[in-house]
């Protein structure tokens, strides 16, 4: 395969990249993907109730797609997504909340989502719009159950290296709306959920934790995580978990008429890029899109493949893969997943000649920070020497952020509106071109 595209500089391969990368969140962006899904209007209202960082940008295409088509057809209902993430709408309400920690905002959110579809009946319909992130932003503590102690538990959660079906089973058990009981409370309606997948595998109960879809975890799931993970358990939701507060299960006779249709996922963004790949005339490797793990041990084994790779091909190779890596904080630096995933990579490349390698969170938001990744080169290798940067160092008190700002090597593009978390791409030169 000859490709049909120039990588004569640093800047050509970097430029393809970045352009790659766009081309894959553009794929997933629900402006794209949900006016043309949407169900006909009940004979009764309809009420639009969602959370996640793609949430407010779902809301307006729906609200959009509604005015086009049915202007006359009632629709009301708020969602919450992460501060600086909303969207401008009319009909329906967006607020703002924190992530990944989450806050008074959000439970406060939490609670009117369950007031507005509280008094419905048989002929009404509830639009549920989840994506990643709505878990954190919709927080309602299960009865007994303090915000405080949540936030402590997520934030333990987080740097254990817990997955996040692990961290999602435990918010579901100790909730007041996840875990189907946003639908439970809406039911006798018709509930229809439209996902944003962020989660390995694409189980639509894991995204957001699933507040309209029926559960099969246990109680007794949640705190055998948190034994494993060695988090300290209070006596409160010890008892808790321990207890018979198992979430609506799918035989529930509600869950009948509901549906669920998840819109975007991470192997709908890799295709985009792929396509595109292909398209330029070079050979491309996909390695999955549910790939998990410590973020800096994955990055590493990647920088094996993509030389191994060099060794072998005569031809520009991409290789792609999504899913969620996690990172086990034992320092105090800056950084998500990310930026650590690039940082073991670059280290294990050691400056190899010909190796890019871009890796982002298709929400724009690495981690807690402003930046969506990073993208490497060799001359990454040759201006970190001249500074004298030393990977290991920034490895081991987790602060990848700032080497790589060190080196102007961060993307920064803001909030995308949608979530099908990493996507991470390297493109493998031949060692004579």
């Amino acid at each position: 395969m000859s490709a049909n595209v120039s990588f004569a500089d640093r800047d050509a391969a970097r430029d393809w990249l970045t352009r790659l990368a766009y081309t894959a969140i553009a794929a997933v962006h629900p402006a794209n993907l949900l006016p043309d899904q949407l169900p006909q209007p009940p004979k009764g209202r309809t009420v639009v109730v969602g959370a996640g960082k793609a949430s407010a940008a779902m809301a307006k295409a729906l609200e959009e797609a509604w005015q086009t088509r049915t202007p006359d057809a009632e629709l009301s209902g708020l969602v919450v997504t992460r501060y600086e993430h909303g969207e401008a709408c009319q009909r329906i309400e967006v607020l703002e909340a924190s992530h990944p920690m989450p806050d008074e905002l959000g439970e406060q959110a939490a609670k009117r989502m369950l007031e507005a579809v509280s008094d419905l009946t048989e002929h009404d319909l509830v639009i549920s719009l989840v994506s990643g992130g709505g878990s954190a932003l919709m927080t309602l503590p299960a009865p007994g159950l303090g915000l405080t102690q949540k936030q402590a538990l997520s934030k333990e959660l987080l740097r254990s290296g817990a997955t996040i079906r692990e961290i999602n089973t435990v918010r579901r058990h100790l909730s007041a709306i996840k875990g189907g009981r946003l639908a439970a409370a809406a039911h006798p309606a018709r509930v229809v959920t439209y996902l944003i997948s962020d989660v390995p595998g694409d189980d639509p109960t894991l995204i957001a934790s699933g507040p309209t879809l029926p559960d099969e975890s246990t109680p007794g799931d949640a705190l055998a995580i948190l034994e494993a993970r060695g988090i300290e358990i209070a006596d409160s939701v010890r008892g808790h978990l321990s207890g018979d507060h198992s979430a609506p299960h799918q035989n529930d006779s509600g869950f009948n008429r509901d549906e669920h249709v998840v819109l975007a996922k991470a192997a709908d963004a890799l295709r985009a890029a792929l396509d595109q790949g292909r398209g330029d005339g070079i050979e491309v490797r996909l390695l999955g899109d549910d790939l998990e793990g410590e973020a800096r041990e994955l990055g590493s084994e990647h920088a094996a493949m993509a030389l191994t790779a060099q060794d072998e091909s005569k031809h520009p190779l991409l290789i792609l893969s999504g899913g969620e890596t996690s990172v086990t904080v034992h320092g105090d630096g800056r950084g998500g997943r990310n930026v650590e995933y690039l940082l073991g990579l670059y280290e294990a490349l050691a400056g190899a000649e010909g190796i890019y390698a871009l890796a982002i969170d298709t929400d724009g938001i690495d981690g807690s920070e402003d930046n969506a990744g990073a993208l490497i080169g060799p001359d990454t290798w040759q201006r970190a020497q001249e500074r004298e940067l030393t990977a290991g160092e920034y490895l081991a008190r987790n602060d990848a952020y700032s080497f790589f700002e060190m080196l102007d090597e961060l993307i920064v593009t803001g909030p995308t509106r949608t979530n099908v978390n990493d996507f991470r791409a390297i493109l493998v030169l031949p060692r004579n071109s």
